[in-house]
């Protein structure tokens, strides 16, 4: 097999890789990859080849890799996800809610759901402050839901 498609072939596992674990790792490596199968398709030796494939992959990895990473993973403070993203929206009380216990109809859903101080009546709006485990812990709402 010519040496060019050996590079090829190798881009591309690295690639089909990189899909898989989005560590930039492979990628970098692919590139150096098809780096190498640029100077086999102009003529140059198996060490030149395995030193441009090398010499590439190492720059990118130092260089370019920590950048990507960074963009990937940066992010904002303002994107509230899984119990972060409850916490401000409202309801209403299902039954009397307590310091121990009680249950209320939460963005649809229906949440056991406990006060830090005081009781709300059935029916009263409520409004999320916090979740405790599986926990709503909620507090009166001026605002009818």
């Amino acid at each position: 097999m010519d040496p060019i498609w050996l590079w090829v072939v190798a881009a591309v596992v690295c690639g089909i890789i990189e899909v898989l674990s989005v560590s930039f790792v492979f990628l970098m490596l692919g590139v150096g990859a098809l780096a190498g199968a640029v100077v086999a398709g102009a003529g140059g030796g198996a060490y030149l080849q395995i030193s441009v494939f090398a010499a590439v992959s190492v720059v990118l990895l130092l260089a370019v890799r920590p950048f990507l990473k960074g963009r990937l993973y940066q992010s904002s403070p303002d994107v509230r996800t899984n119990t972060d993203a409850l916490i401000g929206a409202g309801g209403y009380a299902l039954s009397t809610i307590t310091v121990r216990d009680g249950r209320a109809r939460l963005r649809g859903a229906e949440w056991s759901a406990r006060t830090q101080a005081g009781t709300i009546e059935e029916g009263a709006p409520v409004v999320i402050i916090g979740i405790d485990g599986a926990t709503a812990i909620v507090a009166p709402s001026t605002e009818p839901q």
